[in-house]
């Protein structure tokens, strides 16, 4: 899998979610901080 294709599922995960989730569960799950990592990953 490409990043890309990665970046789309993410965006169709994140697009159904907030479809079908209720408010009160979108609610419980937001947090105001954003945590932005990189990380490094054996490959092969």
């Amino acid at each position: 899998m490409s990043i890309e294709e990665a970046r789309t599922n993410l965006i169709e995960a994140l697009t159904l979610f907030f479809e079908t989730a209720s408010a009160s569960e979108i609610a419980r799950r937001f947090h105001g901080e954003v945590f932005v990592t990189q990380v490094e990953v054996p490959v092969g």
